[in-house]
């Protein structure tokens, strides 16, 4: 199999539907993973997806995928590729993160979830880009440079998991992992055309524990909703390494995805009552929440209490978390970026005092969040503000602009990382210059399976889970 339409097909196959063709005996594990290792090895050099390709490791696990499918023992991802990001240990591997300043060389072992996916067959394939310290919005970093978008190069691709988000939209497999510590997987999947799912906190575990109030998380990003519920409960659960993590198992969540919208109330909010969204990506989200209206969901649009005081919380935390590592800049400093740079330093100054009273007010904050999801079924709105823009700025140029605030255009993200709902971005449309723009859905704390319910049933009515970018050609 070395035609490029068949690879290509291969390529951008959901996870089902190669368990399918695995199954039926009309391809090999093997025969698929070639296939995408052959797309990577032409369309990645455009994208720069990749901070490391695992070919020889990949075409091992997958020979030994076509000899378990061969006995009958075949599990929920047998010899289905997926992509790890550099963010998390695999091992054999560089764990770089993006940075000269905090990279980890060659890991020992599997991070226990990447163990996880393992266990359930699924064959890596490589790990993927990132935000340096995967601290920003902007898909770069010193140690890989750019990631491109698929739908135009040079074009922000999102982060900080942007390659996973490339990754996706360009066909290189259908499972992707991610993190999310300020919206870093639904801002790539927005970006990027693809869905992405940041769980409820702990349901997926993250070892080591992070270090940011409870605010880190890792979940699935892919070109179906089907295909993150998949991954979702494979890697979903509680681990004794993790004492935060969920202790309820997940739901059979690929089972389940089928549920009507009819009746469900929806709180849609165009604004959070003081985001700037461009308009272009407003009215895109404007149509598609017409579309859950279509779907028979009961919306209500809204202008939540507790949105203006999201702006200041989430720009204390985030300079804060990063002002620890001011110690790093004496010697790194003119290997780093200069918006992280100027982050750092800005928050390098906060007392434990300033943390300890901005703390109480974000849990006021995240108060405020659960009142509103208690009277709602789901919150709705914008993934982010703006479409894609040039790589090289933090902000697009029409935007006011700040040494390293990429959280301006992130204003619909951060809020339920801090308060833990499970919370997705699912592709709802295009601007007229046909770059994607993603709708959030949110909902209570540990409705994991609503959330993928709603997003499921606005995809098939949508049709847009299909589309391939142009740089995947």
């Amino acid at each position: 199999m070395t035609d490029p339409a068949t690879d290509a097909d291969l390529g951008f196959a959901s996870a089902r539907e190669l368990r399918a063709l695995y199954d039926a005996g009309e391809v090999a594990p093997s025969e698929a993973v070639a296939a995408v290792l052959r797309q990577v090895a032409a369309r990645n050099p455009a994208l720069n997806a990749f901070s490391c390709v695992m070919e020889a490791e990949a075409m091992e696990a997958a020979r030994a995928s076509d000899a378990r499918l061969a006995r009958g023992e075949g599990r929920a991802l047998e010899g289905v590729p997926v992509t790890i990001k550099d963010f998390y240990d695999v091992a054999g591997q560089p764990t770089e993160t993006g940075s000269f300043a905090l990279r980890k060389g060659v890991a020992g072992a599997d991070n226990p979830v990447v163990t996880r996916l393992r266990e359930a067959g699924a064959v890596v394939i490589g790990k993927t880009t990132m935000s340096e310290f995967a601290w920003s919005g902007i898909s770069r970093n010193p140690v890989t440079g750019v990631t491109h978008n698929p739908w135009g190069r040079g074009l922000n691709a999102g982060a900080s998991s942007a390659g996973a988000g490339v990754a996706a939209a360009a066909g290189f497999g259908p499972l992707h992992l991610g993190s999310d510590g300020a919206g870093s997987i639904r801002m790539p999947a927005h970006f990027c055309g693809v869905f992405g799912l940041k769980p409820t906190y702990g349901r997926v575990p993250h070892i080591p524990v992070s270090n940011n109030d409870y605010g880190t998380y890792i979940g699935p990003m892919s070109r179906t909703v089907a295909d993150s519920a998949l991954m979702l409960k494979v890697m979903a659960g509680p681990h004794p390494l993790d004492h935060t993590s969920a202790e309820a198992p997940p739901a059979d969540y690929p089972a389940r995805l089928d549920a009507p919208l009819k009746g469900r109330r929806i709180a849609y909010s165009p604004d959070f009552g003081h985001a700037r969204v461009d308009p272009e990506v407003a009215e895109v989200v404007a149509r598609a929440v017409r579309t859950l209206e279509d779907l028979g969901a009961e919306v209500e649009e809204i202008s939540p209490p507790w949105g203006p005081a999201g702006p200041a919380i989430g720009r204390f935390f985030w300079a804060a978390f990063l002002g620890r590592r001011a110690a790093l800049l004496e010697d790194h400093a003119d290997r780093m970026g200069a918006d992280l740079v100027a982050c750092i330093r800005e928050g390098a100054h906060f007392s434990a005092t300033e943390y300890l009273d901005w703390r109480e007010r974000k849990y006021a904050y995240v108060a405020g969040i659960a009142q509103t999801l208690q009277a709602f079924d789901f919150l709705v709105s914008p993934a982010c503000s703006v479409a894609a823009f040039p790589v090289d700025r933090v902000q697009p140029a029409h935007w006011p602009q700040h040494p390293w605030d990429w959280l301006s255009w992130a204003e619909f993200s951060y809020p339920f990382d801090m308060s833990g709902d499970p919370a997705c971005s699912v592709p709802c449309g295009f601007t007229p210059s046909g770059l994607p723009v993603g709708l959030q859905i949110v909902a209570r704390r540990f409705d994991d399976l609503g959330v993928l319910q709603a997003a499921h049933a606005f995809e098939q009515a949508s049709g847009l889970a299909g589309r391939r970018p142009p740089l995947s050609a």
